[in-house]
């Protein structure tokens, strides 16, 4: 009879120094690990994993390092210091361009501050059609379908918490306040929505170029 083993590790994860267990975890995380996640896995109670991983944060940013701890959506992640941005972007990038277009931010912006909220709403507060770019942002993650509108049956949109990790944000209360800068949007989304193009499912996926073009011509 074949003798039964702890898989290897697992048995030694509670004799582990707690911080350099905590980093060698968050160097393998996709997405921010929640302390309560982190707990289960090194055997340790919550209280003390949050403890240590904020000083593990206050002790790489007093030594000045290049990447920083935060809590982000939840959860706990490794970033690159914001000082250093210059140096990842030409690494990751190295000559291309994988930002979000204008269209993109401008109607991300949008969903952000009036989730949960309808694609002709959306188009409304822009002025333009913004079909191709929502399914863009649907694409890449940052939006996702939020239920229907109570009267028209419309999709709803919101934003997701890889927007949130993106932004480096902990929740949309962080998000500022919009009004010094958008002071009109409240009269745009309330005038008529005709004369907003239509869906059309069937259609050719337009790229946000034909957005802004369209932009350009209204």
């Amino acid at each position: 009879m074949s003798e039964q083993r702890t898989p290897a590790g697992l048995s030694e994860v509670a004799e582990l120094d707690l911080k350099p267990a905590l980093e060698a975890v968050l160097m393998v995380v996709d997405e921010p690990a929640t302390e309560e996640h982190l707990a289960k896995v090194l055997q340790r109670p919550r209280r003390a994993v949050a403890d240590a991983l904020r000083e593990l944060a206050d002790e790489y940013a007093a030594q000045g390092r290049g990447f920083e701890l935060r809590l982000v959506a939840g959860g706990w992640r490794y970033y690159t210091r914001p000082a250093y941005a210059a140096a990842v972007e030409g690494f990751v990038l190295d000559g291309q361009q994988a930002r979000l277009t204008q269209a993109a931010l401008e109607t991300l912006a949008v969903v952000a501050y009036r989730q949960p909220v309808s694609r002709s709403r959306v188009s409304a507060v822009r002025g333009v059609n913004c079909d191709g770019v929502m399914r863009t942002l649907l694409q890449r993650g940052l939006v996702e379908e939020a239920g229907t509108e109570p009267e028209t049956g419309a999709i709803l949109y919101r934003t997701t918490n890889y927007f949130l990790e993106r932004m480096g944000l902990r929740g949309l209360d962080e998000l500022p306040e919009l009004a010094p800068f958008l002071p009109e949007a409240d009269a745009v989304e309330g005038e008529s929505q005709e004369g907003v193009p239509s869906f059309d499912p069937d259609a050719i996926d337009g790229d946000d170029a034909q957005d802004d073009a369209e932009r350009t011509t209204t």
